[in-house]
């Protein structure tokens, strides 16, 4: 999966999105995970951390590790955030031979296109959870999923960025997201786009893999997250869940 928005276009991420602006979505997830790890300085394991922008806030709070397939974003998180340990590998298959207080996903796990992918992200996820860790994920499911647009726009040291997203459902379990970026530098205008498949699972799917993980879950409505950057007329609709381990009966 060696996207170019991901890849050669990693450094335009920063501009669209500076890590200030992960503030207000990070303190969700730092507090939630307050609530339910304790310790001083608890060890984190963030799955597909993209190019750090909530890890610019969450170092603040834990001891982060973090994991993603793009070497283009571990580029720039690398930067970002150069006291936190950055490995390229898969989520569904990375083994670090160590366990961590909390293994979170806040922002990948739809790149998980059928669902023996996305069963072998949420176990790998728990087989890196020490004992009375916590999983945390942010999700779409099937039947709260619709067509969408968004819009992004940023600009720095004459460069003007715009980029494009239209969410659309082409299957029962996919849908795709087609990212347009329009990219000024010193008035030269570039245009690509790109197509990204991704996966959608129904809410009895979520709960079926999680029943098999012997989780038990939380779950909260993070429905206006990307308000925002939402074109008129669409929506997108986001479910927070919070695993803990389930003592056996």
């Amino acid at each position: 999966m060696k996207w170019t928005v991901y890849n050669d276009l990693a450094w335009t991420e920063h501009i669209l999105a500076p890590p200030e602006s992960y503030k207000d979505e990070a303190s969700i997830y730092i507090n939630f995970l307050k609530d339910h790890i304790s310790g001083d300085n608890p060890s984190v394991l963030h799955l597909g951390c993209g190019a750090g922008g909530h890890d610019f806030h969450f170092k603040n709070h834990f001891s982060m590790t973090g994991i993603d397939l793009s070497e283009g974003m571990l580029e720039v998180a690398k930067m970002t955030n150069p006291e936190i340990t950055y490995i390229k590998g898969d989520m569904r298959i990375v083994g670090l031979n160590k366990k961590f207080d909390a293994v979170i996903i806040p922002d990948a796990i739809m790149y998980m296109t059928t669902l023996d992918d996305l069963k072998a992200t949420v176990k790998n996820a728990c087989a890196h959870m020490k004992s009375g860790g916590v999983l945390l994920i942010v999700a779409h499911t099937r039947e709260e999923f619709r067509n969408n647009n968004f819009a992004y726009t940023g600009e720095k040291d004459n460069v003007h960025i715009t980029v494009l997203e239209n969410n659309h459902i082409v299957s029962e379990s996919t849908y795709e997201a087609t990212f347009v970026n329009l990219i000024r530098q010193d008035n030269d205008l570039s245009i690509s786009y790109e197509v990204h498949t991704l996966g959608l699972f129904s809410y009895e799917e979520w709960m079926n893999i999680f029943e098999e993980c012997r989780l038990k879950i939380e779950e909260m409505n993070l429905d206006h997250l990307y308000d925002s950057y939402l074109l008129e007329g669409s929506e997108y609709r986001l479910k927070m869940f919070i695993g803990t381990s389930r003592q056996e009966e």
